[in-house]
């Protein structure tokens, strides 16, 4: 929802010039704020979250402290949520905040009694100059409800025990906090917020119990499934073939590689070949690991000591994948660990260099000094016995590892591994990365449904964007080679032509699952692509420098740089205005007009509002 007293950009004036037009309100709305989690066969809540506002200010606006000597981020922007809000600066608790090349951004939240609000949160973004180019909040009213004791009535232990009882998990011991939650009647509740896991379902929650009743009142699930009908990281499928690679890593954003814990600084000379694909890289540090694990991740079935080791000295990983033989066989298992590594480790580079950092919360266990919390670096598990035909991304809190399962796919003879397909894998992967910079690293803010919907389209568009080669745009499918069908795995390929998909905005009024939703994101994003490639090409090394001019790397930098921007449990109005602001920061708007025309090709023009259509672009467009 949007503010009209805020547009004073001629860009951005007719964002949301309709969204008080006498339209019907769908019931879809509700996914804006609300999501049903069904956790075991005996627990199933509908968890609340308070809609968040978002305004952008163009080339931005100035802050109360704007004219104070020095900038300091946290006192600016608890000062602008202050004059903003009306809440007093007392109420407002800095959480977490980075920097980037184009933009400054806070994340801070509301507390009452010196008790943080947990589904009350805001950003702030400023840019070089100091200025306030986007804010967002779903903060609430004081004067609203009544506060309730801060003194809980049950103790933690108590706490823990009602949430594993109900969870069917268990404490994990990750610190215990005391939050109170907003509920959809504007009542507050304190709760204990413990973290539960269930091995055997990969249920991996934050559980907000009710430090009086002992009721779970609101969920946090950091759990994102797949839902689904080492190869070069531009190749989806086996059936492309595999290729000697030389020097994967990209040092700028591994300084050590990839093998390394990060402790010990010294140069050699290794070479690495996953599946059939050789590496070398130039310089590692010394202890390495002579393993499918460093900084970045590690790749393992069952334990985590089960990790390829080299196929033979100088980090040399040589196993070739045998598709006539089960995924279990011979080396196929080696084939597929270091498949996973390799590809996870591409990715973690790749963002790097886009503006996924440690200090913007990425997944490292050596922060090396540049921010974050670091100890968090991704663990896979490949062939994982706890799931079939399917996948998944738990993304916690910045410094608790994100957890990948890879599983076997069952649908042909022999079974198929997901870790061999690399479009799975850079999706979930992207799970990660989309959880951590929406929200300021929290993993609370894509919990709505629409906003986890939007989730499963970012991380689509992602595994694309890898796999994209020249200035051709074709279709887009995925997920083709786990089921052995060209048809792929969603509804309908991602593609520029409205007869071969037709999703548009409004289509959300029908969908009520994630994934559905996220296809609807997918291919908008589908089209901003290709406008964005039309518009100025294709950059062949986009991957590894980021200062080329290609559309694709203009893409992924706004790609990135609208997740920090976006409020917490984004909508498809909101992430779209993040993208327009995003362009403003990093390109002064140069790319304006492409990105409405694509965006209004799918129904999010101008004056689109409460899942319906527009196609309306800005004047001058």
């Amino acid at each position: 929802m949007f503010s009209t007293k805020f547009f004073a950009s001629v860009l951005l004036a007719v964002v949301c010039a309709s969204t008080t037009t006498a339209m019907p309100w769908p019931a879809s709305l509700r996914h804006t704020t609300h999501r049903t989690r069904e956790l075991t066969p005996n627990f199933k809540l509908e968890a609340f979250h308070p809609e968040s506002t978002f305004e952008t200010f163009g080339a931005g606006i100035d802050h109360p402290l704007k004219k104070r000597a020095g900038e300091d981020l946290e006192d600016d922007a608890v000062s602008f949520v202050e004059s903003q809000l009306g809440i007093s600066k007392d109420d407002i608790t800095f959480k977490s905040g980075f920097s980037s090349d184009v933009a400054k951004h806070a994340f801070v939240r509301q507390t009452i009694n010196g008790i943080p609000v947990a589904n009350a949160v805001a950003n702030v973004v400023f840019n070089n100059d100091g200025k306030v180019v986007s804010f967002g909040s779903s903060f609430v009213k004081p004067t609203n409800f009544r506060t309730p004791s801060t003194t809980p009535s049950l103790t933690v232990e108590q706490a823990i025990s009602k949430a594993e009882a109900a969870l069917g998990g268990k404490f994990n011991d990750h610190p215990a906090t005391l939050e109170f939650v907003v509920k959809e009647d504007n009542s507050l509740v304190l709760t204990h917020v413990v973290q539960i896991e269930n091995d055997a379902t990969g249920a991996w929650v934050e559980a907000f119990v009710d430090a009086r009743t002992g009721d779970i009142v609101h969920i946090t699930d950091f759990v994102t499934k797949a839902s689904y009908r080492v190869l070069p990281i531009s190749k989806e499928i086996l059936t492309e073939g595999f290729e000697t690679l030389t020097d994967p890593q990209d040092l700028a954003a591994s300084p050590n590689g990839w093998h390394s814990d990060g402790t010990t600084s010294t140069t050699t000379t290794a070479y690495v070949l996953t599946a059939g694909i050789v590496f070398s890289s130039k310089q590692f540090l010394t202890p390495h690991f002579s393993h499918d694990s460093g900084n970045n991740a590690i790749a393992f079935k069952g334990a985590q000591t089960a990790t390829t080791s080299q196929s033979s000295t100088g980090l040399n990983f040589i196993f070739t994948q045998n598709p006539a033989q089960a995924p279990t066989a011979g080396q196929n298992l080696d084939a597929a660990r270091t498949n996973a590594f390799y590809v996870v480790n591409t990715v973690h580079d790749i963002s790097y260099r886009y503006g996924f950092t440690e200090g913007a919360f990425n997944f490292q266990n050596n922060n090396f000094g540049k921010g974050g919390s670091g100890n968090d670096r991704v663990t896979i598990s490949v062939q994982d016995a706890n799931g079939i035909d399917n996948a998944d991304f738990a993304t916690p809190a910045d410094g608790q590892s994100g957890r990948m399962r890879m599983f076997l796919w069952d649908l042909t003879n022999p079974q198929r591994d997901g870790a061999l397909e690399n479009d799975i894998v850079v999706h979930e992967n992207t799970h990660g990365i989309t959880n951590r910079m929406t929200g300021g690293g929290t993993g609370r803010c894509l919990q709505t449904l629409e906003a986890g919907g939007m989730g499963e389209g970012w991380s689509d568009a992602m595994a694309e964007w890898t796999e994209h080669k020249d200035a051709t745009v074709p279709n887009y499918v995925l997920g083709q080679y786990v089921i052995n069908d060209s048809a792929g795995i969603r509804s309908f390929p991602y593609s520029t032509s409205a007869t071969t998909n037709p999703l548009r905005y409004s289509s959300l009024k029908t969908l009520n699952e994630v994934h559905d939703i996220g296809e609807v994101w997918a291919n908008i994003l589908h089209n901003v692509y290709a406008g964005l490639v039309g518009a100025h090409g294709f950059s062949a090394t986009a991957k590894t420098d980021p200062t080329v001019t290609g559309g694709n790397a203009v893409f992924l930098h706004l790609f990135l740089d609208a997740l920090p921007l976006q409020p917490c449990n984004p909508t498809f109005l909101t992430a779209r205005n993040a993208w327009i602001q995003a362009d403003v920061n990093r390109f002064g708007g140069a790319n304006s007009c492409t990105l409405w025309r694509a965006f209004a090709s799918r129904g999010l023009g101008v004056n689109a509002a409460n899942h319906n259509d527009d196609s309306t672009v800005p004047s001058g467009c």
